[in-house]
């Protein structure tokens, strides 16, 4: 790191001190946080300290609002929050190299978002890791209460693809229902499950009361024609159910004699797949520890609500005989100011709240993806989150923190004028050609030229009319890659400076604000989509028409983001992060 980058580092973090401190920064804290990333500058101590209090000296001559300001323009130089990160997942229990199965059973009635990319992520990479099976499994058997929908069995298929998930293997539920009434015949058969035709509202007043309902104890052949006669369509929806036999004395009123399958009327409500050929469908419990079985998974990898579903589900391992999987479940999943919620998103599409499932306000896969968030960035914070029991809470920021690691080296650097003010220019002689590389770390990649050229002693640009007002009339600015000037008159849509300067060190020792720019010809024109779907027309160097759909660019000053749409003189772009 040289003397110069060294300067910038200290000038970013005594104006983050000064604006966490209303305009005043102090040089013991900036000192302190010098020392603790550049630990080998204690044997410089005396011309450090000499150093930061001229910078802050500096940086407390300027008002807040200038503060402020260069505070946005010199984050980039503060050093990254440093993030735990976990090179290797920890070992899951009771597993051995060749011998682990997992799965990522979704339904199909949206699409993924941030908190179930946590158990699609853990699942397969503990698979990988065991050189072991991951299995992606449609649990869609509710076509009416949770009613899955054809666009997302496609839809979360290209979420886990995004994201490095391949699975090995794929099955639908509501394509194995011979399956589940073969189980629960034999259930029947072992008198381990018994049909009920009881009103529910009794039901419900007998197992409280912990005592079984008149069809509990009936015959195991009254329970075989009775299936089948749910089968059959002679029993209507809400009519019969098939219940799993438990113990009535279980402290947990939901744990007594658990509904196992019910009648679903698919003339109304018709499954997206299967249409109205069946009628008889299972609940979550019967089908997740049927499947578990057949599938062979040997670690279930789920939500801590799903504690007491592990217990009903352990009456079918033990009744059947099965052994049963490893069950991990993990704590809840926010993200802070984010909603996660399929209910609250779905709710905000309905009424117009959000524009879609990919609205940049929401923590949809899709979202991230439209966005240019990176599944390696997903990857890592879910991996830092891990397996705890506890609740967990995601910082938005240490996520765009692992994003733009992966980004920065990628993205070519742009310049867009979100609010263009004309600035006319004088002082320039003959054409002027001004170059800036493409990346700054990668000179390989070329550079970017742009020609100006004077009429009659005067070229024209665009700049952003923020930094013309913020300058104020006599501050020196340096257009980025082209030349020094002086604002000298600032009018309502235009504003006029002269050239002092062609070279940076002069820009340095005079302390102008370096500022980007557009040409008024060679330029196109941009739509920037906000991430708060708010939208902006501005203008954009003329180069950004040369990205590719779906590139990830870096406005200059302004953040990152990715190009969405374009034509020749029109560039869509949507937000991603500073």
């Amino acid at each position: 790191m040289n003397v110069d980058n060294l300067r910038k580092i200290i000038f970013a973090i005594a104006l983050e001190n000064a604006v966490l401190h209303k305009g005043k920064a102090r040089s013991e804290p900036v000192i302190g946080k010098i020392i603790s990333i550049r630990p080998e500058l204690r044997e410089k101590i005396k011309e450090l300290i000499s150093i930061v209090n001229n910078i802050v000296a500096e940086v407390n001559s300027f008002p807040l609002d200038d503060q402020i300001r260069l505070f946005e323009e010199y984050s980039e130089y503060l050093p990254e929050r440093k993030v735990k990160r976990r090179e290797k997942l920890p070992p899951l229990p009771n597993a051995s190299k060749g011998n682990v199965v997992t799965r990522f059973s979704p339904n199909p009635d949206f699409v993924l978002h941030l908190g179930s990319a946590r158990a699609a992520i853990l699942s397969h990479d503990y698979a990988r890791m065991y050189d072991g099976k991951f299995i992606l499994r449609f649990e869609d058997t509710d076509p009416r209460t949770k009613k899955p929908r054809l666009e997302y069995y496609d839809a979360i298929r290209t979420d886990l693809s995004w994201l490095g998930c391949k699975w090995d293997e794929e099955y639908i539920q509501s394509l194995r229902l011979t399956l589940y009434y073969d189980v629960a015949r034999k259930l029947i058969e072992l008198g381990k499950a018994y049909v009920c035709i009881c009103e529910r509202g009794f039901f419900k007043k007998r197992i409280l009361s912990k005592k079984p309902c008149p069809c509990r104890n009936l015959s195991i052949n009254e329970h075989v024609s009775r299936f089948d006669m749910m089968l059959s369509g002679e029993y209507k929806e809400g009519e019969a159910v098939l219940r799993i036999k438990t113990d009535l004395a279980h402290p947990n009123p939901s744990m007594r004699d658990w509904p196992a399958l019910r009648i679903i009327d698919t003339n109304r409500y018709p499954h997206p797949l299967t249409g109205s050929r069946f009628r008889v469908w299972p609940l979550y419990n019967f089908s997740c520890a049927v499947d578990d079985h057949y599938m062979g998974i040997t670690h279930v990898i789920r939500g801590a609500e799903h504690k007491v579903n592990e217990l009903r589900q352990r009456y079918i391992y033990e009744y059947m005989g099965w052994k049963e999987p490893t069950m991990i479940h993990h704590g809840k999943l926010g993200v802070a100011g984010k909603v996660l919620s399929k209910s609250k998103i779905l709710a905000g599409i309905k009424s117009g709240i959000y524009k879609g499932f990919d609205d940049p306000r929401v923590v949809t896969l899709a979202s991230l993806r439209r966005r240019g968030f990176q599944p390696e960035a997903i990857r890592r914070i879910i991996h830092e989150v891990g397996l705890k029991p506890s609740t967990a809470i995601i910082d938005w920021k240490t996520l765009e923190t692992y994003n733009r690691r992966i980004v920065d080296p990628i993205a070519n650097r742009r310049m867009v004028v979100l609010k263009p003010l004309l600035l006319y220019v004088t002082g320039l002689e003959g054409e002027m050609r001004a170059e800036m590389s493409l990346h700054p770390d990668f000179p390989e990649r070329g550079k970017r030229v742009f020609k100006i050229r004077p009429v009659n002693g005067v070229f024209k640009i665009y700049v952003e009319e923020r930094d013309i007002k913020e300058a104020g009339l006599k501050r020196p600015l340096r257009l980025m890659g082209l030349a020094n000037i002086v604002l000298e008159r600032i009018e309502e849509d235009r504003c006029y400076a002269r050239v002092i300067g062609l070279d940076v060190p002069q820009a340095r020792r005079i302390g102008a604000q370096f500022i980007h720019w557009v040409p008024y010809t060679d330029n196109v024109q941009v739509k920037l989509i906000w991430s708060d779907a708010s939208e902006i027309d501005c203008l954009g160097e003329i180069g950004l028409a040369d990205e590719d759909v779906g590139a990830i660019i870096q406005m200059e000053r302004v953040g990152y983001a990715r190009i969405e749409r374009k034509d020749e003189n029109w560039v869509q772009m949507i937000y991603l992060h500073r």
